[in-house]
C-alpha cells in the first residue's frame, strides 16, 4: 500500500508537470498497462496472486517458523548468538518484542501484497467483459481461498487487520482501519471466503497447486478451531467457555475431510518431508495441499524455499537457525510405549547413551550428533557442525531441510535452499483437529482415541521405518487403551500428540494461544531450559501481550500515525 500511494504521487508530480505542455508530449507511455487492459487479464492476474504463495524471505518466512516455534517450547532461534538476527530473539524469550521489531512489517506488507493480488483477480474474474472467461467460476473459488490463506496467517500473527476485499478500491485501502471488525466477526470474514470457496471449488483438480474442496474444508475446520476457543476484544486469551456451535464445525468440516476417500496418513512418515528425488512422496495421499517450489525452470535461482534458507546446520553450509530444544527431545520420551505427561522433564534424553525409550518421530524431526543426517547414512552430523552448542545446545531441525549431498540442495550463495514443496494443509492436522472436536463436544471419545492411535501406529510400523531403523533402535510407541480414556485425559492426549506429530511445523505457539495455556507452559518451559541456554533467564511471557505480535509502526504511521485508523494491539 505504501509503495503504491508513493508512485501515485510521483505519477501526479509528473502529470502536473506536463499537462501545460504541448499536446504532442501527451503520450500513453509504453510498456505500462492501463487499469482496462489489467482487468482483461484475468488469468494473468490469477498467476500472480498464485506466485505470492511462495514470495518469503527468511526475515518473514511464510511457514512462521519464527513466530510458532522458536515463540514456544519446541524451539530456539539459533546462529551466531543472540545478536544474530535478533528480532527473532526477542520473540523467543518474548521480551522486547515491539512495533519496530524487524521482519514483523515486511511480513505484513508481504501477505497483504498476496491479499491485494488475489483482489485485482477476482475484481477482474467478476468484471462484465470477462463474462464468457470459461474458469471463471473456479477461480473465483480459488482467488477466495488465497485470500483466506493470507488472510489467516495475518489473524494469527496480530489478530487485528484491516480486511480489504476486491470491492475497495485501492485508494480507498488507507481508509480501511484494523478494528472495523470484532475478533470473531474478522474470522467471520476468512470463513465466508472458505464456505465460498468450498462451493465453488471442484473435488479434484488436474494441477496439484490448486486447492480443491477439501482443502477449502479443512482450511474451514482449522480456522473453526480458532473461533471454538473465543478470546473477545479486549483480551488475549480463552474465556474458558468452548463455542459449541463453532467445535462442531470443526467436527463437521473435519469429517467432510475424512469422509473424502482422497487422503490418509503416508505409511511413512519419512515420506512428507522428502523431495521426490530423495524417496520422498510430493503432492502425496497426506497432502491436501502444497506450496510448489522448482528448480532449473527457466530462472536464475529456479522457486526456491527461501523462507528456510537459515536453518541447515553450519557444517552443510547453513547458518544453524531453527534448533530444537531439549524440552521437544524430552517429549519424545516414552514409558512402556505411551508419553510421560507428568515426568518427561525430570531427566533429560541422552542421545549418546540412550537412556530412554523414545517415539520413533524424534528420528524424523531432531538432528542429533552421531546420527545420519536427513536419513543419509554418508552424512553424519557431528558436533562440530553446530554454530554454537554453549548457547543453542546439540540439536538441529530436519523436516524442513534436505542432505548436503541431495540434487534439491540448491546453492544461492552465500546461503542453500532447497526446491521441496511444503505441505501447507497436512491430512494428519485435520485428523487431529477432528479428533480434539470429538473430546470437546464430549461426544465421541472413542473415536478420538481411534484418530490419535492411528497416527501413533503410523510413526512406530516397523515395516515403514526402513530410513532409520539402522540406528533408532531404542523406539518404543504403544496405542492409547480403552481404561481411563476420559474427557480430561482424551484432551490432554491429544493436544500432546499434536506436539509430537507437528512439532518444528510452525504450529506450536498458536496451539499454545488458541487453547489458552501459553503462559501456563511457556513460564516453567523458560525456567527448564536456561541451564542450557541462560538467556532464558531474561525470558518472560505476559498475558494480553505476548501472544500477537504488534502492529508494526510502519503501518501505523502510514495510517495516518497515533491518530489514525489503525489501532495497536493491547499491551503494546
Amino acid at each position: 500500500m505504501k509503495r503504491f500511494r508513493f508512485a501515485l504521487t510521483i505519477m501526479l508530480i509528473i502529470f502536473t508537470t506536463i499537462s501545460c505542455s504541448d499536446s504532442f508530449l501527451e503520450q500513453n507511455p509504453t510498456g505500462v498497462a492501463d487499469d482496462d487492459f489489467v482487468v482483461s487479464q484475468p488469468e494473468a492476474l490469477v498467476t500472480a496472486a498464485y506466485a505470492s504463495i511462495g514470495n518469503d524471505h527468511y526475515f518473514y518466512p511464510f511457514d512462521l517458523w519464527p513466530f510458532g516455534n522458536c515463540r514456544s517450547d519446541d524451539a530456539k532461534k539459533g546462529g551466531r548468538d543472540e545478536n544474530d538476527c535478533d528480532n527473532f530473539h526477542y520473540l523467543e524469550i518474548s521480551e522486547g518484542v515491539n512495533s519496530t521489531t524487524g521482519g514483523l512489517d515486511e511480513l505484513w506488507y508481504q501477505l497483504y501484497i498476496g491479499v491485494a493480488r488475489c483482489n485485482a483477480a477476482l475484481a477482474s474474474l467478476e468484471d462484465e467483459q470477462n463474462a464468457d472467461y470459461s474458469k471463471k467460476e473456479v477461480e473465483i473459488g480459488e482467488m477466495k481461498f488465497l485470500r483466506a490463506h493470507f488472510y489467516y496467517k495475518l489473524k494469527i500473527l496480530f489478530k487485528f487487520v484491516p480486511f480489504v476485499d476486491e470491492t475497495i478500491k485501492k485508494e480507498d485501502y488507507i481508509k480501511v482501519g484494523n478494528r472495523v471488525y470484532s475478533d470473531d466477526e474478522l474470522w467471520s470474514k476468512i470463513s465466508d471466503d472458505l464456505e465460498a470457496a468450498y462451493a465453488i471449488l471442484p473435488e479434484t483438480q488436474s494441477e496439484v497447486a490448486r486447492p480443491t474442496k477439501y482443502a477449502a474444508a479443512a482450511y474451514l475446520a482449522k480456522v473453526y478451531a480458532w473461533r471454538a476457543y473465543p478470546e473477545g476484544d479486549e483480551t488475549n486469551t480463552f474465556t474458558g467457555e468452548i463455542n459449541t456451535e463453532y467445535m462442531q464445525k470443526v467436527l463437521d468440516y473435519a469429517t467432510i475431510v475424512t469422509n473424502s476417500n482422497q487422503y490418509d496418513l503416508q505409511p511413512d512418515f519419512a515420506s512428507n518431508f522428502l523431495p521426490n528425488a530423495d524417496g520422498g512422496i510430493e503432492n502425496g495421499i497426506e497432502s491436501i495441499w502444497s506450496i510448489q517450489y522448482s528448480d532449473n525452470d527457466g530462472t536464475q535461482f529456479g522457486r526456491l524455499n527461501w523462507g528456510d534458507a537459515l536453518n541447515w546446520p553450519q557444517g552443510c553450509g547453513g547458518c544453524d537457525f531453527h534448533k530444537p530444544s531439549q524440552d521437544l527431545v524430552n517429549v519424545y520420551k516414552t514409558k512402556n510405549g505411551l508419553p510421560m505427561f507428568d515426568d518427561y522433564f525430570e531427566t533429560d534424553y541422552n542421545y549418546a547413551t540412550k537412556n530412554n525409550d523414545v517415539d520413533p518421530r524424534l528420528y524424523h524431526t531432531v538432528a542429533m550428533p552421531g546420527y545420519p543426517y536427513k536419513y543419509d547414512t554418508d552424512t553424519i552430523y557431528s558436533k562440530s557442525w553446530i554454530r554454537n552448542s554453549i548457547i543453542y545446545g546439540d540439536y538441529a531441525s530436519l523436516k524442513e531441510c534436505v542432505s548436503p549431498n541431495s540434487s534439491k540442495y540448491i546453492h544461492v550463495d552465500p546461503f542453500y535452499a532447497t526446491s521441496t514443496n511444503r505441505i501447507e494443509l497436512r491430512y494428519a492436522d485435520i485428523l487431529l483437529l477432528k479428533a480434539e472436536a470429538e473430546v470437546e463436544l464430549n461426544k465421541n471419545l472413542d473415536d478420538a482415541r481411534t484418530i490419535v492411535n492411528k497416527i501413533r501406529s503410523r510413526a512406530g510400523d516397523t515395516s515403514t521405518m526402513s530410513l532409520i531403523k539402522d540406528w533408532a533402535t531404542n523406539c518404543n510407541i504403544s496405542t492409547y487403551p480403552s481404561d481411563g480414556w476420559t474427557q480430561d485425559y482424551a484432551r490432554r492426549a491429544v493436544r500432546w500428540e499434536r506436539r509430537l506429530e507437528f512439532a518444528m511445523e510452525g504450529q506450536r505457539f498458536f496451539d499454545l494461544v488458541r487453547w489458552g495455556i501459553a503462559k501456563e507452559v511457556l513460564t516453567p518451559f523458560y525456567a527448564r531450559e536456561s541451564s542450557i541456554s541462560p538467556y532464558y533467564s531474561n525470558a518472560k511471557f505476559d498475558t494480553d501481550h505476548d501472544e500477537y505480535c504488534p502492529i508494526p509502526y510502519n503501518q501505523i504511521q502510514f495510517s495516518g500515525g497515533t491518530d489514525g485508523i489503525y489501532s495497536q494491539n493491547i499491551g503494546y
